[in-house]
C-alpha cells in the first residue's frame, strides 16, 4: 500500500519565451487552490492525498498538465471548475475524468 492514496503532481515549469510552458497557465496558483481545498476537506496528508509541484513533466505542449498516481492518469485543466471536477470524481470517487484526460 502506498503512503498516499493519491499523489498529484502539477507541472509548474517555465520554459524560455516562445516555447510551450505550463507555468504560463498560472499552475502554481492552481496547485495551491487544489491543495487548500483538500486541506479544508480533511483530505490532504498521509494516507490521503498529496499535492506536489513538479518540474517539467515533458508535456508542456499539452499544458497545463498534472498527473495523478498511483494510476498515472494525466490531465489538462483550464480553471478551478476543472480542478473541482477532478477532486470530486477522481480523488473522491475514484472515477477518471475522461474529458480532461490526456493520452499516454
Amino acid at each position: 500500500m502506498s503512503f498516499y492514496r493519491y499523489h498529484v503532481f502539477f507541472c509548474t515549469n517555465r520554459r524560455p519565451e516562445g516555447e510551450p510552458s505550463c507555468a504560463r497557465f498560472d499552475t502554481r496558483a492552481m496547485r495551491d487552490y487544489m491543495k487548500q481545498r483538500l486541506k479544508a476537506e480533511g483530505l490532504h496528508g498521509p494516507g490521503r492525498i498529496r499535492i506536489n509541484t513538479a518540474g517539467c513533466l515533458g508535456r508542456c505542449e499539452l499544458g497545463p498538465v498534472m498527473v495523478v498516481y498511483p494510476e498515472g492518469i494525466w490531465y489538462t485543466f483550464i480553471d478551478r471548475r476543472d480542478l473541482d471536477e477532478i477532486i470530486e470524481r477522481h480523488l473522491k470517487q475514484g472515477r477518471v475524468v475522461e474529458r480532461l484526460r490526456l493520452p499516454v
